[in-house]
């Protein structure tokens, strides 16, 4: 977009708002990763003028809050609160009050609370407005060097070792950039584990402490970021982003092979019979329809 073509306007929440004049407004604020000069004008101006903010830390958002002179009263809205806490803020917004929902750092709802409440409020007919700010996954991608036309945001992988082995075998398949979060404690063994289904040779670009004093971006194969994590203390908060597989990294299988990974993904994983032939596409690009008429071969595999 051109300097010509951005508004200059102040945009008028209520035209977001459904044809209901008793409802209020849910805004989505986004706040800074780590710079407080990241904050918007119209980030402060919201939340000055709502009458809640939903916050994910009550006692982080404070500090944010006070730094601005907002003095908006403060709701708490988290992981382990929000089954309560929906519908109490629903019924608010529904006698007519304006609610913002924040988290800690970055956009509600991306990788942190707020889609179940932004999912409820588009159930019931109550407007819900974007005000934008950081993301982690995106400032990491700008940088990155790495292709930045398609990509997948994964958050951060499961913990669990089943649901883990599954999503990195996907990974390793996605011919986009991807996206991950991890934590400090977490950071080596992801890139171990990276490093085995990917490749040695697999391009990454691991951002930390984003937008903060000790900001760092390294970049190169993740051979030689397991080597660096081998040595080196992890401390802040990490975004990694790794590059797509390639066509040729793509295996080709015989049709036996194909029918043995099938027999064992519904027979060993539990997947079910189109659950098995979706992953395995996605593994081979192999056509499902093809991959389904060789399940339905298999008489020993379930129907679905």
């Amino acid at each position: 977009m051109t300097p010509s073509q951005i508004s200059t306007e102040t945009v008028d929440p209520s035209s977001s708002r459904p044809d209901s004049s008793q409802h209020g407004t849910l805004y989505v604020v986004g706040t800074p990763i780590g710079n407080l000069e990241d904050m918007t004008f119209r980030a402060v101006r919201i939340l000055q003028e709502v009458d809640a903010i939903a916050a994910e830390d009550t006692r982080h958002t404070a500090r944010l809050l006070q730094h601005f002179q907002i003095t908006t009263r403060q709701l708490s809205y988290h992981q382990h609160n929000r089954t309560k806490q929906t519908p109490r803020l629903i019924e608010r917004l529904q006698r007519g009050e304006s609610i913002a929902v924040v988290t800690d750092a970055g956009m509600p709802g991306i990788s942190d609370p707020g889609g179940d409440l932004v999912a409820a409020c588009v159930a019931v007919g109550i407007g819900v407005v974007p005000v934008p700010g950081v993301s982690a996954s995106i400032t990491a991608l700008s940088v990155s060097g790495l292709d930045s036309d398609r990509f997948a945001f994964d958050g951060f992988l499961p913990t669990k070792t089943k649901p883990r082995r599954l999503s990195l075998e996907a990974l390793a398949r996605e011919t986009r950039t991807t996206i991950l979060y991890e934590a400090p404690h977490r950071i080596r063994q992801t890139l171990v584990d990276l490093a085995r289904v990917c490749g040695d040779d697999r391009q990454v670009a691991i951002g930390r402490e984003l937008t903060k004093r000790y900001e760092e971006i390294w970049r190169g194969s993740l051979a030689a970021a397991v080597e660096l994590y081998d040595t080196r203390k992890p401390q802040g908060e990490y975004t990694l982003t790794i590059a797509g597989a390639l066509p040729t990294e793509m295996p080709t299988l015989s049709e036996v092979e194909l029918k043995l990974e099938l027999q064992r993904l519904i027979g060993e994983e539990g997947l079910s019979r189109s659950q098995a032939c979706q992953q395995l596409a996605q593994q081979t690009q192999q056509s499902r329809r093809e991959l389904y008429q060789l399940a339905i071969e298999l008489e020993v595999l379930p129907n679905v």
